[in-house]
């Protein structure tokens, strides 16, 4: 299944904005940033450290599932399944600048 790279990025940018915004609080911030570190982490797993966007695109078309896991086994705080997709899309925006083929 082919997975639309533009369209993974605009959903990463605003994962992103999302999570400055909701960082203004620092009891949020700090969950936030823990739940982006284990996604981050489980990015490097999954896609390496050598990678395309399209490639990274495709880890996130499962990523709902696996992102839930790994948050809810290593990060589970108060009210957490609420902003792991919030997470999840600002750490695949983050992790995206490692890409080979990476522009802004």
């Amino acid at each position: 299944m082919a997975v639309d790279v533009e369209s993974a990025r605009r959903d990463w940018e605003e994962g992103y904005r999302r999570l400055r915004e909701e960082s203004r609080d620092p009891a949020a911030s700090d969950r936030l940033h823990r739940q982006v570190a284990v996604v981050i982490d489980e990015l490097r797993k999954r896609v390496g450290g050598s990678f395309t966007l399209a490639e990274l695109a495709q880890a996130y078309a499962d990523s709902d599932r696996w992102a839930l896991e790994a948050v809810a086994e290593r990060e589970p705080a108060p009210g957490w399944p609420a902003t792991v997709t919030v997470a999840g899309d600002a750490a695949f925006h983050l992790y995206a600048r490692g890409a080979i083929d990476y522009e802004p």
